[in-house]
């Protein structure tokens, strides 16, 4: 890197290159980063927790955090939480949890209670069994043939 480029323009320009990507061939490009020292032992991680560049967040259409605590992590689970969303209103399923199969690094439902904006343990259906819904209340489709398989 040209030591007159900041990290904040070097990662925003390599964002917005990945996005066009994705938008030229019409696929979903997913990619990953780490958070801050701010964000490290952070149980509500935001998007100013993103590290080395606010670039990032300013070009992704969604972002969210996998959060893990000690009590999640007895159970097999890690917390999702939104943390921007271009394509549905963001406080529609803004935290929820999953299980997870780390030696084959697999994400999978549960039958566990979806995590409220107050915490855990929120009384609503399971995440298991759940119909996907689009934000007019419609049954989305659009990617149920699509997996990380």
């Amino acid at each position: 890197m040209n030591a007159s480029v900041n990290s904040y323009t070097f990662v925003k320009a390599i964002a917005e290159e990945l996005r066009g990507l994705a938008v030229e061939f019409d696929v979903p490009i997913f990619s990953a980063t780490q958070v801050n020292r701010g964000g490290f032992n952070n149980t509500d991680v935001g998007l100013e927790n993103t590290s080395e560049s606010f670039g990032l967040p300013a070009t992704a259409d969604l972002m969210f955090a996998l959060i893990g605590t000690e009590e999640l992590e007895e159970q097999g689970q890690v917390m999702v939480k939104q943390l921007k969303n271009r394509y549905n209103d963001i406080s529609r399923n803004k935290k929820f949890v999953v299980g997870i199969n780390r030696s084959k690094m697999k994400l999978l439902d549960v039958d566990s209670p979806i995590v409220g904006d107050e915490g855990f343990g929120k009384d609503e259906d399971s995440v298991k069994g759940k119909s996907r819904q689009s934000g007019n209340g419609q049954k989305s489709d659009r990617y149920d043939d699509w997996s990380f398989d």
